[in-house]
């Protein structure tokens, strides 16, 4: 099985080196393709305004100067040589993506994008306690049960169009919980907030951050398994049509005569 990795958190992210570790354990044939620096945030965006660079470290490992969706076009095409990679893993990446999270995330991006191109891809998060910087990450976590929840995965396999979302709880590898099946949550967005500063020159900055606090959820949400410590796994599907909503206006347009004025 060959196997692409990629991730948001950069070429030297310690979480890549574990997803390499996990990818290593399923097969001999893993490649790496990931940014040059950090592109957390950086959503499911390409490069289209300036060209990629790229420089090959190793016979198997590619940073490019890009997104996370820019490495797997790049790996797809022109990067990893011979036969189309058979599954794609994108992280591990450090800190959750769950509920609105997934909107941002470059992590889940490149499992997108792996989708798009028809190999099948899984995003892979480890969350952590970000009130606390000091706070180390819990990548045994990871570690541990990866290899476990793909292979379940592998087996029992999923849509073309689907790609799965992994987030393992901020715990250790051995008060896991367990393995839940979970939905997309969805956050308190006002505890967003915009931070003010002031350079040493007198010039104003701003940095976009979150406030924590008790969030409360859905039971069968990824917030609130990833709170009781639970590794959740959350297929998400590609086509963003509302079928509810493309039902209703369908009806009324017909009711219409297909005419609105």
């Amino acid at each position: 099985m060959r196997i692409l990795l990629t991730n948001d958190d950069g070429i030297h992210a310690p979480g890549l080196k574990v997803l390499e570790e996990i990818a290593s354990r399923m097969s001999s044939d893993v490649w790496v393709v990931a940014p040059d620096d950090e592109q957390s945030g950086a959503s499911h965006s390409l490069s289209i305004a300036a060209p990629l660079r790229m420089r090959r470290i190793s016979q198997r490992h590619f940073a490019v100067r890009g997104t996370p969706t820019d490495c797997v076009l790049m790996a797809a095409q022109h990067l990893v040589e011979g036969k189309r990679p058979d599954l794609l893993l994108s992280g591990v990446n450090r800190g959750g993506n769950i509920a609105d999270d997934i909107t941002y995330s470059g992590t889940v991006a490149g499992a997108m994008e792996g989708t798009i191109l028809d190999i099948p891809s899984i995003a892979l998060s480890q969350t952590r306690d970000h009130s606390n910087g000091a706070a180390a990450t819990r990548w045994d976590t990871a570690r541990r049960h990866a290899p476990g929840v793909i292979s379940f995965l592998l087996r029992t396999g999923w849509p073309r169009d689907v790609l799965i979302n992994i987030n393992f709880p901020d715990v250790p590898a051995d008060q896991v919980a367990g393995v839940k099946l979970a939905r997309q949550g969805k956050r308190d967005q006002s505890l967003t907030r915009i931070d003010r500063r002031i350079d040493p020159r007198g010039v104003p900055y701003y940095w976009i951050g979150f406030e924590t606090a008790d969030e409360r959820s859905r039971p069968e949400s990824d917030l609130a398994f990833i709170e009781a410590g639970f590794i959740t796994i959350t297929p998400l599907h590609l086509d963003l049509t509302h079928e509810e909503s493309y039902a209703r206006l369908a009806a009324d347009l017909k009711a219409q005569g297909g005419k609105l004025a």
